[in-house]
């Protein structure tokens, strides 16, 4: 590691420390030649996962976007968050497998539609009605008209 100091090209790691959530490892270093010490982070580079929205443009995965709309359809229902985060976690799972790194926003709505369902109904029609965009009370009841047939 090049000294920010004198710019010599050498440095040798005194001490390594992972970071709290474990995302990253700070390391302190001294120089060899000047002997100033200086601290770096090391942090694995990540490949950015892409979601092609409807009009055919892309956007990374924000995992905290997906959250955001999940609690949302959560709010005062009976569901632990940590549930929301391991959907969360499935869907970024299921991005990473992909050798393109990238999914439609369709795949991720239909995914997370299908565990809300699982998991609790009114979560669920409230999340369809947004990611399906009713338009009137006639397309909403017809959701709600497929889920009491389901039972």
């Amino acid at each position: 590691m090049r000294c920010p100091y004198c710019a010599h090209p050498d440095s040798k790691v005194i001490d390594s420390r992972e970071s709290k959530k474990g995302i990253s490892i700070r390391r302190r270093r001294e120089c060899e030649s000047c002997r100033r010490r200086f601290t770096t982070y090391e942090k694995v580079e990540e490949i950015p996962y892409m979601v092609v929205k409807k009009d055919g443009t892309r956007q990374m995965f924000d995992r905290q976007k997906l959250l955001k709309g999940m609690m949302k359809a959560c709010e005062k229902r009976p569901i632990a968050l940590s549930r929301l985060e391991e959907i969360v976690e499935e869907v970024e799972s299921r991005l990473q497998e992909r050798p393109d790194k990238e999914m439609k926003a369709s795949e991720v709505g239909q995914l997370i539609m299908d565990r809300l369902r699982d998991l609790d109904k009114v979560a669920y029609v409230r999340f369809a009605s947004v990611y399906r965009d009713f338009r009137d009370v006639q397309e909403f009841k017809n959701e709600l008209d497929t889920l009491l047939d389901e039972k």
